[in-house]
């Protein structure tokens, strides 16, 4: 289950008013069951995946994936799987950790670990909120956000796309007032 934060420390964890807040934002969220394949529970309880591993998953997945194909235009998807044995992984991150914007939607279906999307809202507010296993979010194009992982260092998330050259970060210089993000 997500869960929001808010500036003044105030946790939300109703999905009603979480949905309520994101709504102003046109930030979608949804629950997607990975299902019940042992197969596929088995992988995703592993820290880390081969490409063939990789595309079992996917596959499994993909009827989420000819879902967004057709009502939406999505041409391509793919796995991430990050943890904290990755070599250089904060550099990884760091590009995200910064506000930014996209030219596209940035699309994401958490299925393992779970990994925190900060906003900026339309009064200058900020808001984090954590996506948990089996949530979808559906950040808009040019919505100043920022993206960073929980204590744990660790996700496996389907990107969706409609293609990647969209994907590129804007950076807007804006400062984050959240303190969990600690730049080091």
């Amino acid at each position: 289950m997500a869960i929001l934060r808010l500036e003044d420390g105030t946790t939300i964890t109703s999905s009603e008013e979480i949905s309520q807040r994101l709504a102003t934002l046109n930030v979608g969220l949804k629950t997607w069951p990975v299902g019940d394949n042992p197969r596929i529970h088995q992988l995703l309880n592993r820290p880390a995946l081969s490409d063939a591993e990789k595309e079992e998953v996917l596959g499994a997945l993909d009827d989420y994936f000819a879902d967004l194909k057709r009502e939406s235009g999505y041409q391509s998807r793919d796995l991430i799987v990050l943890h904290p044995d990755i070599p250089n992984l904060h550099t990884l991150l760091a590009k995200f950790e910064r506000c930014h914007t996209h030219a596209d939607d940035e699309v994401r279906y958490i299925v393992d670990g779970e990994g925190v999307f900060g906003f900026v809202c339309p009064d200058g507010s900020q808001i984090e909120l954590t996506v948990q296993p089996q949530e979808y979010i559906n950040v808009p194009a040019n919505l100043e956000h920022w993206f960073h992982l929980t204590e744990s260092k660790r996700v496996k998330a389907v990107r969706y796309f409609t293609n990647t050259e969209g994907w590129t970060p804007e950076y807007t210089e804006t400062p984050i007032r959240f303190p969990s993000l600690v730049l080091s």
